[in-house]
């Protein structure tokens, strides 16, 4: 069982749980012909494709549906900025929004405003040498 910590943000008090990142969520990474490299992947390796790329379902410890996401973006994709980086990683996380006020509190550049979809909610942050990195609270129930 993970521990519970209170702590306080402002004058918020907030229970928070010490678990943050549960798993890897995605890859992305820039191609020059996204389209053609995720049709050889599928020829050569075998993975199961879509337009976004290909999605590995998997368990986790509780028996609970996963997925991870393996996607190419195209080549000039701004998805990744402010990063100049060829790729960007996606972290599956719990209870997003506590987290994201963790992060601030400890002087994490956070990028942008959480969005919420009806597969989770997403927020990006910056590592030291300024890699956008994706946070997800997934709701995975929806892909099935």
């Amino acid at each position: 069982m993970d521990k519970i910590k209170s702590r306080y943000f402002g004058e918020l008090k907030v229970d928070t749980i010490e678990k943050r990142v549960t798993g890897i969520g995605g890859f992305f990474f820039k191609a020059q012909n996204s389209k053609n490299l995720v049709s050889w992947y599928a020829k050569h390796l075998g993975l199961k494709t879509d337009d976004y790329g290909s999605t590995f379902w998997w368990v986790d410890q509780h028996g609970n549906d996963c997925s991870t996401q393996w996607s190419p973006f195209a080549a000039d994709t701004t998805y990744f900025e402010p990063s100049e980086k060829q790729f960007m990683q996606n972290f599956r996380v719990e209870n997003l929004e506590v987290l994201l006020s963790q992060l601030k509190e400890e002087g994490v550049t956070v990028v942008g405003e959480m969005e919420s979809f009806d597969y989770g909610k997403f927020s990006w942050i910056l590592d030291p040498e300024g890699n956008k990195i994706e946070l997800w609270e997934p709701i995975d129930s929806v892909f099935k």
